[in-house]
């Protein structure tokens, strides 16, 4: 927690003028008592209602001044908590996005999530009780021990005897809860976890006649995280009546053995009202302190799952600071003896291949062959287990991440696209892209046509997610996002996979005709898709069975042939 302490050194002002004028109003309260036992033992006593008056104004004066403070406090305490997480915020989403895949494939979405709104809001609601409660509580409870004291030493003691006893019962029930408050941080994460399954995968869900199953999927985690809130619930039930029993008693105890001081003339009655006041004023004060135990316990928790993150470094780290120029005379993109695993075994093993400049590349395999993995490691979304993939001569690894990336286009299997317009989603690829090129963009991805029948056309609004586009919409309005950018390399992640085989050819034609230059990935599972490509690539289960031409492959790769003869008739096979 103390290295996130940081985020506080802007507001060295409110950490300490907070304090101080919730000290002041805790030093008010602390004689609010005395002048009431004043007006009791003088002004009542002896029906001065002159003096009555006095002391009342006094009295307000002090709640007017106390208010004041407290206002005060309560100002700094907003600024610094909510300015402090706002920063924390900011930081832990800009770390974030320096983190490779694999950091963030570790992690999980959810859990990043949970630690960027409900972990941080539980620290800046502990910064907030730092400002306002840490000084004051424990100055309440030593402040009335020692009032006490000076009213009447004998009666003190009950103090002495009852502060411990309500301490040892805070005590007892944090220590029985406060390991649950944690429990509670991992419930959360459950939770979150489902319904951001469920509510992405809605269709999918409705698509399997799923809805009963992830009702009570969804039910089994609440009711854990609920079941878990309530024997904190019922833990912290047993606070009030225990603190407010004891604390009852000591009352008792007091007007008892004050009663009969009062009639031996060694106390006043204002003062057993005076002491009754502050053990009042002890026990909200200690209820306090133990509320501020779980506040921060909490808050400790939710700086640790924060620092997890922020503990993370990016495996993938930029290369050289400086642009490198590429090599002519070289492969424009070679891959040697390249191997690569997610933590098990290898999904790719010694893979070997060279690219020339502006050839397109077919990737073609069974269902986890490799595919995907192999063309993320050309931008560098993952890094080789062995081996090395360059571009232009330069290891990947040497290049700075900036300009690596600004070679490559990447378009997912995912079709991925944000609220907005049309406009501002092709804007991503290209932020000064004019009318001009964005238009010749949607043609050469096939979504022209599409766009301009939407009554706003390009301006149309994009839901979250694209929610209100089919997915073949959604895939050519994402390769049209990936050519405005017009980098040297464009990597087609089996991103067509929803369009019908007349578009997917009409958008391999407009690519291969206006993307002169370009060196262009295809993957695809369909043969129809990657035949007429310059080179394919075969892979099967991570190795790379076949490196050709359409014909050659179909002559002497086994894997390519049957892969071909599963799809196409002999005549489309020879086409």
């Amino acid at each position: 927690m103390f290295k996130l302490l940081k985020y506080l050194k802007d507001y060295k002002l409110q950490l300490t003028i907070g304090p101080a004028c919730k000290l002041l109003e805790a030093i008010f309260e602390l004689i609010v008592p005395l002048v009431m036992a004043d007006i009791i033992d003088i002004g009542v006593s002896s029906g001065d209602a002159g003096y009555v008056l006095r002391q009342g104004g006094v009295m307000i004066l002090l709640g007017a001044v106390g208010l004041c403070s407290a206002l005060v406090c309560q100002k700094s305490a907003s600024i610094a908590s909510q300015g402090s997480g706002t920063k924390l915020r900011n930081e832990l989403f800009h770390h974030i996005n320096t983190l490779s895949f694999t950091e963030i494939d570790r992690i999980g979405t959810p859990s990043l999530i949970t630690r960027m709104t409900n972990d941080i809001n539980q620290l800046q609601y502990a910064v907030a009780m730092l400002i306002r409660l840490v000084i004051r509580a424990p100055f309440l409870v030593v402040g009335a021990m020692i009032m006490a004291t000076t009213i009447n030493l004998k009666l003190s003691l009950i103090f002495l005897v009852a502060s411990p006893l309500i301490a040892l019962v805070l005590y007892f029930i944090m220590s029985k809860s406060v390991p649950l408050f944690k429990l509670i941080q991992k419930r959360l994460d459950r939770l979150s976890l489902i319904s951001r399954e469920g509510l992405s995968g809605a269709r999918v869900i409705r698509a399997f006649h799923k809805e009963d199953k992830e009702q009570q999927r969804f039910n089994d985690a609440n009711e854990e995280l609920a079941k878990t809130a309530q024997n904190v619930g019922v833990l912290s039930a047993l606070l009030s009546p225990l603190t407010y029993a004891i604390t009852n008693l000591a009352i008792v105890a007091i007007v008892w053995f004050g009663g009969g001081l009062v009639d031996t003339g060694q106390l006043q009655t204002g003062d057993i009202i005076a002491l009754v006041s502050y053990m009042t004023q002890i026990l909200l004060a200690m209820v306090v302190v133990a509320n501020l135990v779980v506040v921060f316990t909490k808050a400790s928790a939710s700086a640790a799952r924060v620092n997890e993150v922020f503990e993370l470094e990016p495996s993938i780290k930029s290369g050289s600071e400086s642009e490198l120029t590429l090599d002519s005379d070289k492969d424009f993109i070679r891959f040697d003896n390249v191997s690569f695993g997610y933590g098990g075994g290898d999904v790719l093993k010694n893979i070997s291949f060279a690219v020339q400049k502006g050839e397109t590349v077919g990737v073609i395999g069974t269902t986890g062959s490799g595919k995907s993995s192999l063309v993320n490691l050309i931008p560098r979304y993952y890094d080789t287990t062995s081996g090395s993939v360059s571009i232009g001569g330069n290891n990947v690894k040497n290049y700075p991440l900036l300009q690596l990336r600004k070679l490559c286009s990447v378009v997912m299997q995912k079709a991925v696209l944000f609220s907005g317009t049309i406009e501002s989603n092709l804007k991503w690829g290209k932020q000064d892209a004019t009318d001009e090129q964005m238009n010749r963009a949607l043609e050469i991805a096939q979504a022209k046509e599409f766009v301009d029948k939407l009554p706003n056309k390009i301006e149309t609004q994009v839901a979250q997610g694209g929610k209100n586009f089919s997915g073949g919409q959604k895939q050519r309005l994402t390769i049209a996002r990936a050519i405005i950018a017009g980098a040297p390399i464009l990597i087609l992640d089996d991103s067509a996979s929803a369009l019908d085989f007349a578009t997917d050819y009409a958008l391999r034609s407009a690519i291969k005709k206006n993307t002169e230059g370009t060196t262009v990935f295809i993957v695809s599972q369909r043969v129809a898709t990657v035949k007429d490509a310059d080179r394919i690539l075969v892979l099967d289960d991570g190795e790379l069975v076949g490196y050709g031409v359409h014909k050659e492959l179909f002559e002497r790769c086994s894997e390519y042939r049957e892969i071909c003869l599963s799809q196409l008739s002999a005549e489309e096979v020879q086409a």
